[in-house]
């Protein structure tokens, strides 16, 4: 690859990772060193900013702070991108029909290996610096966690490329070290493998939380290192799209990996001082976003920090995604371009999930700075909204400093109850206990009331997978976890035949109404289940706001007097053309094609820079 595909000046790891500002405090270091590798690496102060530098390439418009983040993890059966079909741009991911030459795929591509390219050359010279191997026995220490941390972001960086592109080129090597910059495609099983190795030598140089409460969830941890191996052995141990014979095919080695997500994640549960779930669901995302943190459980175990108000160390979220909030309101502008899955509502228990109004903005602030329900078309991301942040009405800014989560101890208890499950071909007393924690969280006030879980190896995967679809709504999960289960099509099918079901009032939507009528009222910035149940909804003879969803109502488009039509069944159509469910230009993951479209294109500019490269199989 080219130089200005994969950096491989030594300076510029010096230079960009110093002169850094930022609200988040484990992320503040300013220098005014611009020296070569042989004197960065000679100093803790100098080596901690340079791994400062290699953070930094996690974040940005083509990094979690957008990109990465809303645009690559769309569509799965909880969300898909606004707005209407184009290949080459983000509704051509959405809906799978991104052609190479996609907008939106070049620049996260290339970050990626800048990524990789800054963390190479920390792992080349830390190990190989005078502090690393004659320092004090702190600051042998500090110099070795400062490797650690390099490793698990190497392995980050590798996971993002290898979920979305599959076969990526793989150097362990800084640039200037690499026998060529035009590497081929590497089978991903082995990149996998090696990330996989590299993060347990991680794990071992890099304290638990506890002993290093100033990094907050903003740096690796151990834990946070653990469950990343997790994550990826399970990424491993599952299904993936072969290029070899195109078909989706899990190795036969797979309980091996199985194996170290249980252990990993095991040791992580047995850590409760340093990470276990926070009691209140919605603080978790309340806790991503500036005002304050809500997390003193610190379920929130790696997050990616957003700061600096501009494109490159900033996020989207919030203006991008999330809740939406009219121009003219007293919010300004955010949010509305994620839209929830219209049946996806109607997975949640009814009344007493407390996930569901977090998860789905059901409602959008108007002009008027009021609140009101949204049509079913219009159902957006509810995790990040700009009045969860320091918000300026006065100012034009797109960036809210909203962070991204990227792992939660939720997850750890949901990837250890599988792994039990898969290993021990049904799942155990604990594996029982571990998807129980995550649904009586859920259940708050109704904790007696959770799913009975099936006991059967079949029964309790299925079990697993809806649960996995319920907490973990809008985070960026739940397509990879399709992908590695192979369920993909099988779940796309499924979400177009509820999704008819819904428009025709038939099966479990039979009581779902066509028509929901509302007035605007009063957004009291409380919790998400108490803002819900104050809306003003026509509700004729129900007795609570969430009856209104679930009752048939007048079945007309005219409303009462006073109320504005939301349209709710009918909001979902199947015209061949702008049809929600099977039209080309709004359809629902319209253009998936199994063994085929689980990765993306390779960018066309990649490939001119990289002859070496080929092309993903049928692009």
């Amino acid at each position: 690859m080219k130089t200005k595909f994969i950096n491989s000046a030594l300076l510029v790891l010096a230079i960009g990772a110093i002169s850094i500002t930022s609200c988040k405090k484990v992320l503040d270091y300013k220098s005014d060193s611009s020296s070569s590798a042989d004197v960065v690496f000679e100093s803790t102060t100098s080596t901690n900013a340079a791994v400062i530098g290699v953070y930094n390439k996690l974040i940005g418009d083509n990094g979690y702070g957008n990109r990465i983040s809303s645009l690559f993890p769309l569509s799965a059966d909880d969300f898909k991108t606004s707005g209407s079909y184009s290949s080459a741009d983000r509704r051509g991911i959405s809906m799978y029909g991104a052609s190479s030459d996609n907008s939106d795929l070049y620049n996260p591509f290339v970050q990626l290996y800048s990524g990789i390219e800054r963390a190479n050359l920390c792992i080349k010279f830390i190990p190989t610096s005078n502090v690393y191997t004659n320092g004090s026995a702190g600051e042998k220490a500090l110099m070795q966690r400062y490797y650690g941390e390099a490793l698990a972001l190497r392995a980050l960086f590798f996971y993002e490329l290898i979920r979305n592109w599959g076969d990526v080129p793989a150097s362990f090597v800084p640039a200037a070290d690499a026998a060529t910059l035009y590497g081929p495609n590497v089978d991903h099983d082995k990149t996998y493998e090696r990330i996989i190795a590299d993060l347990k030598i991680a794990e071992d140089m890099v304290p638990w939380r506890s002993a290093i409460a100033d990094y907050g969830s903003f740096r690796f941890t151990k834990g946070a290192i653990k469950g990343l191996r997790a994550r990826i052995a399970l990424a491993r141990g599952g299904y993936s799209l072969k290029i070899s014979n195109h078909t989706m095919t899990r190795n036969a080695d797979y309980l091996t990996y199985y194996k170290i997500a249980f252990d990993e994640c095991l040791d992580i549960m047995g850590h409760r001082g340093d990470h276990t779930l926070n009691p209140v669901y919605e603080n978790v995302f309340k806790s991503l976003h500036t005002i304050s943190r809500l997390d003193d459980a610190h379920e929130l175990m790696f997050e990616v920090a957003a700061y600096g108000s501009n494109s490159s160390t900033d996020s989207k979220l919030g203006y991008y995604n999330g809740m939406r909030f009219n121009s003219a309101s007293s919010f300004g502008q955010g949010g509305g371009g994620i839209n929830a899955i219209p049946t996806y509502f109607y997975e949640f228990d009814q009344s007493k999930d407390c996930r569901r109004d977090v998860t789905i903005g059901v409602f959008e602030i108007n002009a008027n700075s009021k609140k009101i329900l949204n049509a079913t078309s219009a159902l957006t991301d509810g995790k990040f909204r700009k009045s969860w942040t320091a918000f300026n009405n006065s100012s034009s800014a797109q960036t809210f400093a909203i962070n991204w989560p990227i792992l939660r101890f939720a997850d750890v208890l949901l990837m250890y109850a599988e792994a039990d499950n898969e290993i021990n071909n049904g799942p155990s007393g604990a594996a029982q206990a571990a998807l129980v924690e995550v649904q009586k969280r859920a259940y708050a006030g109704f904790e007696t009331s959770t799913p009975v879980n099936p006991t059967t190896k079949d029964g309790f995967f299925n079990a697993i997978v809806k649960e996995r679809l319920l907490e973990f709504g809008g985070e960026g999960i739940r397509k990879y976890d399709l992908i590695r289960w192979n369920l993909m099509k099988t779940k796309f099918d499924e979400t177009r035949d509820k999704l008819r079901q819904f428009m025709l009032g038939q099966g479990a939507y039979a009581n779902v109404p066509a028509y929901i009528y509302a007035k605007e009222n009063n957004y009291l910035q409380t919790n998400s289940v108490a803002e819900v149940a104050n809306m003003d909804l026509y509700s004729g003879t129900s007795t609570t706001v969430n009856n209104v969803f679930f009752t048939p109502g007048l079945g007309t488009s005219a409303a009462p007097s006073g109320y504005t039509t939301k349209n709710w069944r009918a909001g979902v159509t199947d015209d061949a053309t702008t049809g929600t469910i099977s039209g080309t230009l709004a359809g629902f993951a319209f253009y998936f094609e199994a063994n085929k479209k689980e990765v993306f294109p390779y960018p066309k500019s990649a490939l001119i820079e990289n002859p070496a490269m080929v092309q993903n199989f049928g692009y």
